[in-house]
């Protein structure tokens, strides 16, 4: 099955909930998603043993620094920081694994006195009472090659041939991610979300979509869609950042083989956060992805869950503002467990 994408920038979308007249009829559209989603991005290798190593440990403004790596699949090692609440040894707390944007930096970009003012979501959350795993993607942080420049990724399609795009790679590392946060002595399993922005904020919507485990996912300013794209040959081969190269020759003769509001809407009916720009200079057609939104919505209504599943769009551009973090907050305090106040957090619901 494919879409012709000028039919779709033409007459709309298609409609998620076309032959779901109630929650039962569900499981067998998502089913015929996933798997266009899969022939499209390959299949995931199986885990590996973690063999987490912590390599430093800092004591900071209410909780503990880890410098960590873990083991991924491929022979390969994910570089990562493990923040954990001080007093956490006496608890089981909720967790997230926090998915960094398209910078150079990596995990620092979310997680240090470096991050931007609007991306430090890792340190916030973990200063809210979160365990929050904050792991460098592929060519970003710790994990750029050598020689190679940030984001650059040619190299891996000739290094991993085995894989039909870099998006496996990322979810089987995050994936790995969840396992090491599941592990971990101070996490309830029960309650583990993913919160990303940008290229962190549709990762975290594509695990949380195959990763049973991810109970509650925020994306800012990532989610986009192919319809009203002034370039959706974006996600195709370039010379940058190829996401998909098998979607190259497609994307060519002016079609697709899915749109991207049917890889969201993978994730339902789990709670769902989505903060979206009008202003957003890398994904500007709003109004598109404003519709792609609403047919999730509909979907999570008919499903009988619609209380789950929150989109807010507003003027700004691509950023992730003060205030949308604290709604984003508020939605994962309310999905994952806690119940807070202005002056922290005050009841683990158990």
């Amino acid at each position: 099955m494919a879409y012709k994408l000028h039919m779709l920038n033409e007459q709309g979308i298609p409609s998620l909930i076309n032959g779901v007249d109630s929650a039962e009829d569900w499981p067998k559209k998502r089913s015929d998603i996933l798997w266009r989603w899969q022939e499209m991005i390959g299949k995931l290798p199986e885990k590996v043993p973690l063999n987490l190593k912590i390599h430093e440990e800092i004591e900071e403004d209410g909780f503990i620094r880890q410098r960590v790596t873990y083991n991924t699949a491929d022979a390969d090692i994910v570089t990562a920081y493990l923040l954990i609440p001080m007093g956490a040894e006496e608890k089981r707390l909720p967790a997230v694994i926090a998915l960094h944007g398209t910078d150079e930096m990596g995990k620092d970009s979310v997680s240090t006195n470096n991050a931007n003012h609007f991306k430090n979501y890792a340190t916030e959350l973990v200063q809210r009472g979160y365990v929050v795993l904050v792991p460098d993607a592929l060519t970003a942080g710790e994990r750029i090659k050598t020689g190679e420049k940030p984001f650059h990724n040619a190299y891996f399609y000739r290094d991993f041939p085995q894989y039909s795009s870099i998006t496996a790679k990322n979810l089987i590392d995050h994936r790995q991610g969840i396992d090491l946060l599941e592990s971990h002595q101070f996490v309830d399993g029960k309650r583990i979300g993913a919160i990303g922005h940008s290229f962190g904020g549709y990762n975290a919507y594509y695990l949380a979509g195959i990763d049973g485990r991810v109970k509650a996912v925020v994306t800012s300013c990532g989610f986009s869609m192919f319809t009203g794209d002034y370039r959706p040959q974006r996600w195709a081969d370039r010379d940058w950042y190829t996401h998909f190269p098998k979607l190259t020759p497609m994307i060519a003769e002016g079609d697709i083989p899915f749109e991207f509001h049917e890889i969201l809407a993978l994730v339902a009916p789990k709670p769902v956060f989505n903060w979206s720009g009008q202003s957003d200079s890398i994904f500007p057609h709003w109004k598109s992805i404003a519709s792609g939104l609403h047919h999730v919505y509909q979907l999570y209504e008919k499903l009988g869950y619609h209380d789950r599943f929150t989109s807010l769009i507003g003027a700004e551009g691509h950023d992730f503002p003060p205030h949308i973090r604290e709604s984003a907050y508020q939605f994962l305090d309310k999905w994952l467990g806690y119940n807070v106040t202005s002056k922290g957090v005050i009841n683990l619901c158990e």
